[in-house]
């Protein structure tokens, strides 16, 4: 067993679950700018899945790399533009209108796929760019250079922009005036109002930012993570990341090792496929995760809420003591 162990949990399998994680981390922070206005970003799997084909599509037709960065970030963007005016212009179902851009960016990128590549599955004769790696020698650092070398010197510069997002998105939410407006707008929007913030305009900003770190998401998977567009190989990550939040208490850092989790049990998957165990029981580790790691939110969440009752119970019972 013990053999077992050392032989996954190596410097590779760091690397991988940085590398795994990273198409989770952008989503997951995207999710949690969304939620800290109050507007659940359901859209986020499409959005993927859209920034990730127009990027492929893009640079395999001979387009500058990162002409087609930008441009599968500016789809994302608009999608979460196109959630943004449905909900806060015509007044829909916020999450009717996120499941309508992951219906639609599914069929349409089916589509588009056949009609570009004559293939409704994968793009792989197309050659498209690929985000560059960002190679550290590490191999100097005593002790444990070897390690850091192998786990950390040879990943994806999206992997860090991944990792430079957290702080980033930490700085956004608490140390300027715009974060202070989306944490208003998202715990009393009425308040906020009064207050003299324009709530449409933080909402809008919000939903734009979380589309774009998705858009992100979705270019490190198709040109990152791998290189090439498969139909919906976003695999349920948008929906994924909207767990991290809520696991992370509406904190950077904390979703950030939400997202961490996920994509390590994703990681864990994948080696255990090397061994001798039913591969249906590797493929549901990370759902399984997911469900798990909810549940004991929802416990520890419902713990909290009856000991705060509890507490103002007594609050109540000392102040009709108190003469």
């Amino acid at each position: 067993m013990s053999s077992i162990i050392e032989n996954i949990f190596t410097a590779l399998f760091v690397a991988s679950v940085l590398r795994v994680s990273t198409p989770l981390l952008f989503p997951s922070l995207g999710a949690l700018m969304s939620d800290r206005v109050g507007a659940i970003n359901v859209g986020l799997e499409g959005m993927m899945l859209s920034s990730a084909f127009t990027g492929v599509m893009l640079t395999g037709h001979g387009v500058n790399l990162w002409v087609g960065v930008f441009a599968g970030l500016a789809v994302a963007i608009l999608l979460a533009l196109v959630i943004a005016v449905f909900h806060i212009e015509l007044r829909a179902d916020l999450i009717l209108a996120g499941l309508a851009v992951n219906i639609l960016a599914s069929g349409a990128t089916t589509a588009l796929l056949f009609e570009f590549v004559g293939d409704k599955g994968s793009s792989a004769t197309l050659g498209s760019k690929v985000v560059p790696n960002l190679r550290l020698h590490l191999d100097w650092v005593p002790g444990v250079g070897e390690f850091l070398d192998t786990a950390i010197g040879d990943q994806n510069l999206l992997t860090w922009l991944a990792v430079a997002a957290i702080p980033i998105t930490w700085f956004v939410l608490q140390r300027t005036s715009l974060g202070t407006h989306i944490r208003a707008v998202g715990e009393n929007p009425d308040a906020a109002t009064a207050a003299g913030i324009n709530t449409r305009r933080v909402r809008y900003l919000a939903l734009s930012s979380s589309g774009l770190l998705a858009g992100l998401g979705g270019i490190h998977l198709g040109m990152g993570y791998l290189s090439l567009f498969q139909r919906d190989f976003t695999a349920g990550r948008g929906f994924i990341a909207l767990a991290a939040p809520a696991l992370g208490g509406g904190r950077p850092g904390r979703t950030a090792l939400a997202a961490l989790l996920f994509g390590g049990s994703d990681a864990l998957a994948t080696q255990l496929g090397s061994l001798d165990i039913t591969p249906q029981y590797i493929q549901v580790i990370p759902y399984v995760t997911t469900l798990v790691a909810l549940l004991i939110y929802s416990v520890r969440a419902e713990r909290r809420i009856q000991r705060s009752i509890v507490g103002e119970a007594d609050q109540a019972a000392v102040e009709v003591k108190v003469p």
